[in-house]
């Protein structure tokens, strides 16, 4: 694998991982739409969101993310926090300097 090849790769991986946190920090958000099921849906989507963001971050930001998302969808109140693109950034931009 040459280093250009290496290198698009990487931004290939970058770009997906941020689209890919964008969707689904705007799934965790659609709770906010349906008030009474909105509680209802947080219970079934935590544990999805919380092995999904393990998955995409390997290593031990993967797993404090996973468990992060996994309380704050939980949490009535501070499900909208953006864990997922937060974990991006942390990853892409704060890590790597």
């Amino acid at each position: 694998m040459t280093k250009e090849v290496a290198v698009q790769s990487v931004k290939d991986t970058k770009s997906r991982d941020l689209v890919l946190s964008l969707i689904f920090d705007g799934i965790g958000m659609l709770s906010y739409l349906v008030p009474f099921l909105g509680t209802l849906s947080d219970v079934i989507w935590a544990p999805i969101a919380g092995l999904i963001l393990m998955r995409m971050y390997k290593g031990t930001v993967g797993t404090v993310g996973g468990f992060l998302v996994f309380v704050e969808e939980l949490m009535p109140g501070i499900d909208f926090i953006p864990t997922f693109t937060i974990t991006w950034i942390y990853t892409y931009l704060i890590k790597k300097k």
